[in-house]
């Protein structure tokens, strides 16, 4: 069997992640797609397939470390060791920040920040032995401009601490030969917009097939 590739999308939804796993399958990459709501999930693996895309859905929390470890120990098993990681994953949850119940700040904090590090390392063992792999993160314009996010203040907080997460890591894991960079979306994604999410795609494969000591560590996507 010839081997290919593996990209997992943690935090997969109808917007940037499923775009950004169709133009990685495109190029001969096995993709895994992680998302919490089974059903939402199965959709996504069938419009992949509708196109040729193979994919495989794994259901996890990713607010949760121990189903996040369970998932890549799947992954692991079914695909392989992944190559790329894309994490996708935020709460949307509109209130005004007085009102905020602190569990929900607290679970959209882990979802944004505490899973991305915990999926970081379930790739990194793989992409350290190999000396090299990709950990690509999806960040919000909120976390350059917090002034404007006070009634979404969980994912203004949640993509500030992601993008510290991207940018820590970047510096740790370079020396190693592993890409970590963070996509900043400073818009609302919709198809045939100026955040049109094919669009948005092409800054994920470009930052993967950037040449070592070219590496970028933040695109801001401004619209196009």
């Amino acid at each position: 069997m010839e081997h290919k590739p593996v990209c997992v999308v943690a935090g997969v939804g109808p917007g940037i992640g499923l775009a950004v796993a169709k133009r990685f399958a495109r190029e001969g990459f096995r993709i895994a797609l992680l998302a919490r709501r089974g059903a939402a999930l199965r959709g996504f693996v069938a419009e992949m397939a509708e196109t040729g895309d193979a994919a495989q859905g794994f259901e996890v929390d990713l607010a949760q470390p121990a189903m996040i470890r369970h998932a890549f120990q799947l992954i692991e098993d079914t695909l392989g060791s992944p190559s790329v990681l894309i994490y996708n994953a935020a709460g949307w949850h509109e209130a005004d920040p007085m009102q905020m119940d602190p569990d929900l700040f607290t679970a959209d904090l882990a979802l944004c920040a505490t899973g991305a590090l915990v999926c970081s390392q379930a790739v990194y063992p793989q992409m350290k032995r190999r000396a090299q792999g990709s950990i690509l993160m999806t960040g919000g314009g909120l976390a350059l401009n917090p002034e404007y996010g006070a009634h979404l203040v969980s994912l203004t907080a949640g993509k500030a601490a992601m993008r510290g997460v991207a940018l820590a890591l970047a510096a740790h894991l370079e020396p190693m030969g592993i890409h970590v960079a963070t996509v900043t979306v400073t818009g609302r994604v919709g198809p045939q917009t100026a955040f049109d999410p094919d669009r948005i795609a092409d800054e994920y494969w470009y930052l993967h097939t950037q040449p070592r000591g070219k590496w970028t560590r933040e695109i801001i996507f401004k619209g196009r």
